[in-house]
């Protein structure tokens, strides 16, 4: 099966529309480098993990067959969040 290696990032993101200038929200995104990582505490990445698994249905489909996720720990004790997406 092929797969893609993704990280899982969270990005803090600023609305400058007129309506709602200035809100800001929190977006789960994930990149094929693992230099765009968020590097989370513990406590953290189980969260978002589970924000992501609870919404993965909604990410598969046509060539996505589904996903693993791995949890990485850096030198600091801090943790990334390796995303496996399997295609076919």
């Amino acid at each position: 099966m092929a797969s893609n290696e993704l990280y899982l990032a969270v990005m803090p993101l600023i609305d400058l529309g007129s309506a709602s200038f200035g809100q800001t929200r929190e977006f789960l995104t994930l990149f094929p480098d693992k230099s765009f990582a968020t590097e989370f505490f513990a406590e953290e990445a189980d969260r978002y993990i589970s924000t992501f698994q609870n919404r993965v249905h909604l990410l598969t489909g046509g060539h996505v067959l589904g996903y693993d996720i791995k949890k990485e720990i850096t030198p600091e004790g801090r943790v990334i969040v390796q995303v496996i997406q399997n295609v076919g």
